[in-house]
């Protein structure tokens, strides 16, 4: 695993064992970053290794030095719920699109079983997606907007110098440097490779 400066992916700042979980010790010993989380995506455990992580992080007693860290645990607010259309959905949490658009997985929130998009981010790239966001209305209330996303791009995550021009091309006409709004399908398709958990430099 590559290392940033010679430093940990994820870094404790202040030396507070009891708050950390052997899930998140694990990763920081392994330096492994918290976007491959080890637990099975979907699960109880897969989700509050990220609501624990941003919460230390907001507190300051832990850093983050990968890039797709900074997005999942800054940007994003992956470990949450809310209410869409009288279900309890997984927010920033891509799943792909069934021709039945069906829920087939569970998990557990709060006590409850709750169902699942199929397979999640690791299959985004292989058809259409879609993700439940937290968003305002005009009058500042929030609720959750369903967005679906895609792309035409799911064979160009190689290293390759042709996969990388083809990010490249594809980052540019799409101005991905420019996607700061988690309810266009656009913020979602420009940051595809780092949703599929490869460390792979640029938007796509």
């Amino acid at each position: 695993m590559e290392k940033i400066l010679k430093q940990y992916i994820v870094e404790i700042v202040r030396e507070e064992k009891s708050l950390i979980s052997e899930g998140l010790r694990f990763h920081i010993d392994e330096n492994i970053p918290i976007s491959l989380n080890i637990y099975r995506p979907g699960s109880e455990e897969y989700f509050n290794l990220f609501i624990e992580a941003r919460k230390l992080y907001k507190e300051g007693a832990i850093e983050l030095f990968h890039e797709i860290d900074k997005m999942y645990i800054g940007e994003l607010e992956i470990g949450e719920w809310g209410g869409y259309k009288g279900e309890t959905v997984p927010l920033d949490y891509p799943f792909l699109i069934e021709e039945s658009d069906s829920f087939v997985n569970e998990a557990t929130y709060k006590g409850k079983k709750v169902k699942l998009g199929k397979a999640g981010v690791q299959r985004a790239g292989k058809g259409r997606s879609a993700v439940y966001v937290r968003t305002k209305n005009k009058k500042g209330k929030y609720y959750i907007k369903r967005v679906t996303f895609g792309s035409s791009m799911p064979m160009a995550m190689g290293k390759s110098k042709k996969h990388k021009a083809r990010r490249k091309s594809f980052g540019a006409r799409h101005k991905c440097s420019e996607k700061k709004d988690k309810t266009k399908a656009g913020y979602w398709s420009c940051r595809a490779t780092k949703l599929h958990g490869r460390n792979i430099p640029g938007w796509w």
